[in-house]
């Protein structure tokens, strides 16, 4: 038994999936299997019940969930304590984040931390809004980054990145020319929107509050799939400007803000309020607020 099991134990348990955890744990299905079934073996009773095509946990799988939980908390603990008895930042960091700020925001804050602090394990795990929020609580992640606004008094929210929704359509489109676009003019397009989360939540209500019908051409769960989509001539989406500056660059796609609404997409920290800090999680959190731009980008 590892501490790699353990973690792939928990992850399968949580998604109730284990081509779910193999996608979340980078491996392959048979992969992740195979190390169910040598837990398993080592510790003498089946965890997981696989019958009629759902996955969940026997009797002693919750048993084990609770036990499993308790030794890597205790392994980030000690990994921790040591660190600060050395008071050099060290042991393991693991951050909660969708995939736009994934690509878009993490990895500058990753490097300047990395550079200042190479002795600390920085870990992703890339999820929802609703996931990230999740893993915050139940400890599965230190931080996790969402859009705000967060309603929750049991976490501490820290803001660290300003942000604005601006609409996008490829160079050679009809609106592409404008130096801003009204709502009313965007709905006269087809229009590709996100599955779930705070943006579609925002996009929906502002159609409601002007009594505009929502002309959606594709529902994407993917920033990078809208995005290509956009620049196929599908339809003109909605996103965050921080998440296409690349892509304007590169003439890709043109990005125009809304002439009459603004609808802000900034970016928080959050961990549980009970939660002690260590000095790499401290650390962390003085860099990504220092990163925050000073103002929202205006081209």
């Amino acid at each position: 038994m590892d501490f790699d099991q353990l973690e792939t134990f928990l992850e399968v348990a949580r998604l109730s999936s284990f081509s779910r955890a193999a996608e979340r744990r980078f491996r392959t299905q048979p992969a992740i299997s195979a190390q169910i079934r040598a837990l398993e073996e080592d510790v003498g009773a089946k965890l997981l019940d696989r019958s009629g095509g759902k996955v969940s946990l026997t009797a002693a799988g919750k048993a084990f969930q609770k036990y499993a939980d308790e030794s890597l908390q205790a392994r980030r603990g000690i990994i921790t304590a040591l660190a600060e008895m050395e008071r050099v930042p060290r042991g393991e960091i693991v951050v909660g984040a969708n995939e736009g700020t994934c690509l878009h925001i993490l990895p500058e804050v990753f490097a300047h931390f990395k550079k200042q602090y190479p002795g600390v394990s920085v870990n992703i795990n890339r999820l929802e809004s609703a996931g990230i929020l999740e893993s915050v609580i139940d400890n599965s992640v230190d931080f996790g980054i969402v859009s705000l606004p967060v309603n929750d008094n049991r976490l501490t929210v820290v803001q660290i990145h300003r942000d604005e929704l601006i609409i996008i359509t490829p160079p050679r489109h009809p609106l592409a020319k404008s130096k801003s676009v009204a709502i009313a003019e965007a709905a006269n397009y087809p229009l590709l929107i996100p599955e779930t989360g705070h943006t579609r939540d925002a996009i929906e209500q502002l159609f409601n509050d002007r009594k505009l019908k929502l002309n959606v051409s594709m529902e994407l769960d993917s920033t990078e799939l809208l995005k290509r989509f956009v620049a196929a001539d599908i339809g003109i989406g909605f996103i965050a400007r921080s998440h296409v500056q690349e892509d304007v660059r590169a003439g890709a796609l043109v990005a125009l803000p809304m002439a009459d609404a603004a609808i802000r997409r900034d970016l928080a920290l959050v961990f549980r309020k009970d939660k002690a800090l260590s000095r790499a999680a401290l650390a962390f959190i003085d860099i990504a607020v220092k990163l925050k731009p000073a103002k929202l980008a205006t081209s």
